[in-house]
Formats: structure tokens, sequence, C-alpha cells
């Protein structure tokens, strides 16, 4: 029991930092969030403002951005309720201010209206940010098919879609959000090639593929960063090689949910309710009832982990992604300001490897019970 009311939990970081977002947000060039001198592991950073900085991808392809970037997604798509749009577009502003400067999108999003949001709300900051999306599943007439379109003719209608709605006129970085087995990943390499050489596209990457994938795509036109799920709770990655290609080829990696779809940061439970028209989570086996009860344990893990070192569960997730590898950047997502501040101070605790190892093997003991995704989603990864 002790321990329980000892643990720092993220809903007891949100009533600290509730008062602390609304002195904030009266005077936000104030206060920046300012980040420790070494990214957790001991791995030093550039820092600008206060924000660590690190580089995905290298050479023609290296782009530099902040160390946590920010998922937009959630803000119209797949997670239940959201603000509306002032208090998002107002969110954005606010982790542009603390140095947030990569923000990623896609196309299928909403359809559409994630793109449109982020357009109205980022494309003031065009000199000060990055902004990614994704081309690939297909949308007719703003519905999603559930089905993959990466033909030649397709990317260059949605790169076109993508500058309108963004309002921008170069993609940061253009990702294919999964891989068309109908075509060759060296045709759509080419075709990104063609987009950058007319200035419409300025680096690329690609989403949930396997090693082999990278190697045929980067030989045509090099990848800045590879995007796959990964957290302490979906380590593939590390398992079948593709960190290692990453690493070999200097190619960054972004892991997205990599607090779990927020299962990490300890809000959710068994009698969780997910809305049944905007939020995928229903559906996917990991987010059923009894597999949440059996998986909070992975959660408690790391709130006593947290609970010693002032660190919210959700910190915790975070800090050891980062300590992973410097060419390594999360993109968590959120609709409030305390969890943007919550995610922003990850840094602020410098911990040893052997601290991390520690972790590792405590929540190694529990199994993962049920699948990330659902038979019909999990055809489309790992090709």
């Amino acid at each position: 029991m002790e321990d329980n009311k000892m643990n720092i939990s993220r809903r007891g970081f949100l009533k600290t930092a509730a008062v602390v977002g609304a002195a904030l947000a009266i005077q936000p060039t104030i206060n920046k969030v300012k980040a420790a001198d070494t990214v957790l592991g001991g791995e030093k950073s550039p820092k600008k403002d206060g924000m660590q900085y690190r580089t995905l991808g290298t050479g023609k392809a290296a782009m530099e951005v902040s160390a946590l970037g920010f998922g937009i997604m959630g803000m119209t798509h797949h997670r239940s309720r959201h603000p509306d749009k002032k208090q998002c577009i107002r969110l954005l502003h606010e982790a542009v201010e603390r140095g947030v400067t990569l923000f990623d999108t896609a196309i299928v999003y909403g359809p559409l209206s994630n793109e449109l949001l982020t357009g109205e709300a980022l494309s003031g900051f065009k000199d000060k940010i990055n902004i990614t999306t994704k081309f690939g599943h297909e949308v007719i007439d703003g519905k999603a098919t559930g089905r993959q379109d990466s033909r030649p003719e397709t990317i260059r209608r949605y790169c076109e879609g993508s500058l309108k709605r963004l309002r921008v006129d170069s993609l940061a970085l253009f990702y294919q959000h999964r891989f068309d087995p109908q075509v060759p990943v060296e045709e759509v390499a080419g075709t990104i090639a063609d987009l950058i050489k007319e200035g419409k596209v300025q680096r690329w990457g690609m989403c949930e593929v396997t090693p082999e994938t990278i190697r045929k795509a980067h030989a045509v036109c090099p990848l800045t960063a590879i995007q796959s799920e990964y957290h302490l709770m979906h380590r593939l990655v590390e398992e079948n090689g593709v960190l290692d290609v990453c690493r070999e080829l200097g190619i960054g990696f972004v892991p997205y949910s990599p607090i779990n779809r927020g299962f990490l940061g300890g809000n959710i439970n068994e009698y969780t309710q997910f809305d049944p028209d905007n939020d995928n989570r229903q559906t996917l086996p990991r987010f059923q009832p009894e597999a949440i009860r059996m998986n909070t344990r992975i959660v408690n893990v790391l709130q006593n982990f947290g609970r010693t070192r002032g660190m919210t569960s959700a910190q915790v997730a975070l800090g050891w992604l980062l300590q992973k590898a410097p060419w390594l950047v999360p993109i968590p997502g959120t609709t409030k300001l305390s969890h943007l501040e919550e995610n922003l101070h990850t840094s602020d605790f410098p911990l040893s490897a052997g601290e991390w190892k520690q972790l590792e093997d405590e929540v190694a003991k529990i199994p993962v019970v049920g699948d990330r995704y659902n038979a019909e989603q999990q055809r489309q990864v790992g090709f």
C-alpha cells in the first residue's frame, strides 16, 4: 500500500504540471524546457535554446531535429475524443515554442483532416520546423479503402495533395507508410528521387519494412529515416535486423507509439472505454480488457523504477528509447499541455547504462499478452 502511494504516476505529474502549464500559457516565451547536458545514457547531444538535437540520416539525406518529436495523429484520428481545433493549434504552437522541430502526420490520418490541421497550425513556422507526412494507404474521395497504392503516378498525386494541405513548397520528409507488394521498392525509390530533383520533396523514409527492403530502397535513393513501432512492449526491430541495418547505413530511426498508444503512461486500465467511432485501440488484441489487466504488471515495473528517480512511467518509457542510440528520435503524441511538458522533461534524468539494463531485465520477466495488431493490420507490416 505504501509503495502504491509513493509511485509517481502520470496522473500525479499532471496535477503539478497543470499549475506550471497555466503560467506557461500566459507567457510561453519564458521558461522553455531545459534539458540536461547528457542524454540519459550519457551520450552528448548538441543543444539549441535548451532543446537537445539529433540528426536523422547522413550526407545529403541528413536532417537535424529535436531529440523528441511530436506525433500529431491523435489530434484527429484513432484516439477517442480530442480537443477542438483551436486548442489543438495552440498546443502545437506551444510545442514549437518549447523547441520541438519534428512534427509527424500522414495522409490517411482522418483521412486528410490531420494534414489540414497540421498545415493550418504550423505553416507559419516553415523555417523553424520539419513536417513529415506519409503516402501509401489508398484514399479515394476522402476515405481510406484499406488497400495500398504506391504506383509512381499515385505517389505524385499524393505529394501534390500533401503540399497543398500542409501549405509548404517542399515536403521535408515523405515516408512510404506501408510497403506495397504490387510495386517494386526500387520503383518507389526512383519516383521519390525524381521528386527530390524537382524540389517537391527534400528527403524520404519508409515505415514498417524489412532490412532487405531498406537496403534495396537506400541503394536507389538514400533514406533519412525508418519509422516503426518500438517501445518496451514491442522490441521486434532489435531482433529482425532493422536497427542494425539503420546503424550500418547511417539511417535514422523514428519510433512511433513510443508509450504504446498511451498504455505505458499508466492511465489506461481494463475498464477504459474507447470511442467506437474514432479509436483503433478497441480493435487491437493488446487493448482488450484481459490483456490490459495482465499487461498492467509492466506499467507497475516502470512506475516502481521511476519512483526512486523522480520519473513518471511515461518518462521512463521515453528515456529508455532515447538512450538506445543517438540517431533515434521518438514521436510521442498528446492533446494536453501537461503531457507535453512531462515528455519534454524526460531528458532531465541522466541514468546509467546499468540502470537501464536493470529496467529491461525486470520488464523481460513479464510476458506481453496480446498481439499489437489484428490480423488485417498485421498483414500490412513485416514484408
